[in-house]
């Protein structure tokens, strides 16, 4: 009984607390929805009574509209800005611009054609030499023993064959013994000859006049066959080796213009002519082979210095050109805004060489038209009206101070 007493208190406890909570849930939010209603329009000054429009709402609508006023009629402003510059015509050069490698006109390694010692040296080094000139001398003791050994064997030989020639003649001895000593006489000959030649072999003289480079030898040394002595360049002129694009091929003539300027004289710029066209293509580079040749009267130039060519191909001496900002690319197309009587015409236009902020026209326009070359992007459409302003003008659509400035000088 006890127990069920405890039990049934308990019940009732629970179910008061459980119809407690269930009212203050219903009763709480509605003050503090009213309470905070109240401090919102407390802070903000602006509650409102039934039926009464918001005060706020006419000043900033009032403020919207006198914001928005100068963008709804900036429209009635009239047409747009723009900056415009002529058609004009100027000298041009189609041209193709590379860079090659100088190159002497002549150039040899000085090398020896047998093995021998050094016992003359008859050049210093960078020295200038005339052609035949001696460079360098071998020891030919040993080749001419051997010359004057040939030398008195053909003339025992000769000696053998007039005495035999002789006796054939009085028939003392037979054709054929006359034959032999004829043959032993050309064999004694040829010998004296290669005596010579290996003999001459021992002197290295110069085969063209030039300058020499620095020498790799001194006397006393033990050349073989094939070592470098010195170097001879003949730089009284000079080639250089361009390599071109094979696009130009059909373009390119001998005897056109090459200017050359090197890096070891920035402020000098040296003429060459194009004098010959490799026969082949190079297929790794697509890339054709070019010659030039230029007069090098003060030898400033050298074998190996690095050029920078400008080679004219055609000369165009009244080319029609525009600012290169006046064009418009539309896909492969170009094309121009051209001015007509205050309208802005979409014009079709065919380009041609760039050079310097200028593009040349090659068709659809004439010397003296005028194209837009600033506020292209505000023209909407074809044959719009526009007016022209000066370069460093206000901006493109704008009559007169902005509308900032007016608003400070109001207030």
């Amino acid at each position: 009984m006890h127990k069920f007493v405890v039990i049934v208190l308990a019940a009732a406890g629970l179910g008061v607390l459980g119809w407690w909570g269930y009212q203050s849930q219903r009763s709480g939010p509605r003050p503090a929805l009213e309470i905070t209603a109240g401090k919102d329009a407390a802070l903000s000054g602006t509650a409102q009574r039934p039926g009464t429009a918001p005060a706020a709402e006419g000043k900033d609508g009032a403020a919207g509209k006198a914001a928005a006023g100068p963008k709804a009629g900036a429209g009635a402003r009239g047409p747009v800005g723009v900056e415009a510059a002529r058609a004009e015509q100027m000298r041009l050069a189609d041209e193709v611009l590379a860079v090659g490698t100088l190159r002497a006109n002549e150039t040899v390694v000085m090398k020896p054609e047998i093995a021998g010692r050094i016992v003359r040296i008859g050049f210093g080094d960078g020295a200038r030499v005339l052609k035949g000139a001696l460079l360098v001398a071998l020891d030919d003791s040993v080749l001419a023993a051997q010359v004057e050994q040939a030398r008195a064997e053909l003339g025992l030989a000769r000696t053998n064959f007039e005495r035999t020639e002789d006796l054939a003649k009085r028939n003392f001895v037979s054709g054929s013994a006359r034959d032999q000593a004829a043959a032993t006489l050309k064999v004694q000959a040829a010998r004296l000859q290669l005596a010579e030649a290996q003999l001459a072999k021992a002197r290295i003289s110069a085969p063209f006049s030039g300058v020499l480079g620095l020498r790799n030898v001194s006397v006393g040394d033990f050349v073989k066959d094939g070592a470098e002595l010195v170097t001879l360049e003949d730089i009284s002129s000079m080639k250089v080796d361009l390599r071109l694009p094979e696009r130009y091929l059909g373009q390119l003539r001998k005897g056109q213009a090459i200017s050359l300027s090197v890096d070891a004289f920035p402020q000098r710029s040296f003429a060459a002519t194009l004098d010959a066209l490799d026969a082949q293509i190079d297929a790794n580079g697509r890339s054709l082979l070019a010659r030039g040749r230029l007069a090098n009267p003060d030898e400033m130039l050298r074998t190996g210095m690095f050029a920078k060519a400008r080679i004219v191909l055609k000369e165009k001496p009244a080319a029609t050109v525009i600012p290169e900002e006046a064009i418009l690319p539309s896909g492969a197309d170009a094309f121009v805004y051209r001015l007509d009587n205050g309208k802005a015409m979409r014009t079709k236009v065919e380009t041609g060489i760039r050079r310097d902020g200028k593009v040349e026209i090659l068709s659809g326009l004439q010397p003296g038209d005028l194209v837009i070359t600033a506020g292209q992007l505000r023209i909407s459409r074809d044959g719009m009206e526009v007016r022209l302003i000066e370069p460093g003008g206000p901006p493109a659509g704008a009559d007169g101070p902005s509308g900032a400035a007016r608003g400070n000088r109001g207030g």
